[in-house]
């Protein structure tokens, strides 16, 4: 069984503390990672100075190709990974164990990952306008003649991973060609993605010293967050309103995304129904770019039933099936206590779960110790009921019946807005 040690700056420390990563449908063990704490990551922080001046010793341009070149280690080579090796299926097996995700989605989120080390130049021409990279090193420059000056506000960007959904490491691939180290705090359940990026990293040439790596409990987070300039941090409604006017951290929370037709269109919705599905449904609900609400003025109800009877034929399948579509709940209890929420917020007037006319039993689905919950179309007659503003990690949509005029002012938070 393999071992993931702490990263202390790249070099690998062994923990007194060791916690296990466990299979979600056999609670068998499948690797072990040892536990950080905080006082060990506010001691590692007095040297946090030492991996921006170690990238600044690699020319940006030299960075750029390493991490394209790491990207294709990530994707097709066996890697060290902690006291053995990693090649790539044993990589999506792995993360879709821990996880709940079926192997295809691991995959297509690998290919994401990959992407983005390999477009970095134009992602970076993009960030920054297409400023010379030369003056992220040196610290000053010329644009369009005129004098300009940059300072990095911190050496290192600490982040607070989650474990819902690979595809949001996609976020932090940029900050090492930046010459920015990197400080790891990985979701519970999903180690996988930040150590094998490291050692993709590594074995390309960046600087070990570059990255440190601190499993552990929310103490280790709490951490991070105080001892790095710079952090971004994943979670729920609450972590997001916690951290709101800070500007050390950059809180990621629910995306609460939408798709808006208007009443140009909606007359011809039916053009769209594979589109609404698609949002609902891919990557099995969990990301934050998931449509969760979709609004209209009229025709609501009929789009609902139509989403409903597409969504209806999706059932758990083996992880490993290249058809699946439903990621499994790791943690115990959590499902339940998501389907119990939304049969009470149905009971309000004007609301009705329509998948309900055509699912076959019941919404929870227990598998061994994985539950599921199958895909959920709820229809809200005005956009004033609770349920509309609720967004789950499993495909669940409410459709909203809302006049025009008024969407805009009614949706509220949207990460992405589709119209």
């Amino acid at each position: 069984m393999m071992h993931l040690p702490i990263l202390r700056w790249g070099e690998p420390y062994q923990s007194m503390e060791v916690s296990e990563v466990v299979h979600f449908a056999t609670g068998e063990p499948i690797a072990t990672f040892g536990r950080a704490n905080g006082g060990l990551i506010m001691r590692d922080m007095r040297k946090a100075s030492r991996a921006r001046d170690a990238l600044r010793a690699v020319p940006i341009d030299d960075l750029i190709t390493m991490v394209g070149r790491a990207g294709e280690l990530y994707t097709a080579a066996t890697l060290p990974m902690g006291d053995g090796a990693q090649s790539a299926e044993d990589f999506v097996r792995a993360q879709s164990a821990s996880t709940g995700l079926p192997e295809n989605m691991c995959r297509a989120n690998m290919k994401k990952n990959a992407f983005v080390l390999g477009e970095m130049r134009n992602i970076l021409t993009s960030l920054t306008r297409g400023l010379s990279l030369d003056v992220l090193t040196s610290g000053y420059g010329e644009e369009r003649q005129v004098p300009i000056s940059y300072q990095a506000e911190s050496p290192v960007l600490g982040l607070v991973l989650p474990s819902n959904s690979p595809g949001v490491h996609t976020l932090w691939l940029p900050v090492v060609p930046l010459q920015i180290g990197l400080v790891l705090k990985p979701g519970p359940q999903e180690p996988w993605t930040p150590y094998r990026m490291a050692s993709a990293f590594f074995e390309a040439g960046v600087p070990r010293e570059a990255i440190a790596i601190y499993p552990g409990e929310g103490d280790v987070g709490a951490a991070v967050l105080d001892s790095c300039g710079r952090s971004l941090i994943f979670g729920g409604t609450a972590t997001v309103d916690r951290y709101r006017g800070n500007p050390g951290v950059q809180a990621h929370g629910p995306g609460f995304s939408k798709i808006l037709i208007g009443d140009d269109e909606v007359d011809k919705w039916e053009r769209y129904l594979d589109v609404m599905v698609e949002s609902v449904l891919i990557n099995s609900g969990r990301g934050c770019i998931n449509a969760s609400g979709i609004w209209a003025s009229r025709h609501t109800q009929a789009i609902a039933d139509a989403i409903a009877q597409r969504l209806a034929a999706v059932r758990p399948m083996a992880p490993d099936c290249p058809d699946a579509a439903l990621a499994a709940f790791v943690v115990p209890g959590v499902a339940e206590a998501i389907s119990r929420e939304i049969d009470a917020d149905v009971q309000a007037a004007g609301v009705t779960e329509v998948t309900a006319r055509y699912r076959d039993g019941e919404r929870l689905v227990r598998e061994g110790r994985a539950d599921y919950l199958l895909p959920t179309v709820v229809h809200a007659g005005a956009p004033d009921a609770a349920v509309v503003k609720k967004e789950y990690m499993f495909p669940f949509v409410s459709v909203v019946e809302c006049p025009e005029s008024r969407m805009l002012d009614a949706i509220g938070s949207t990460l992405v807005g589709t119209a």
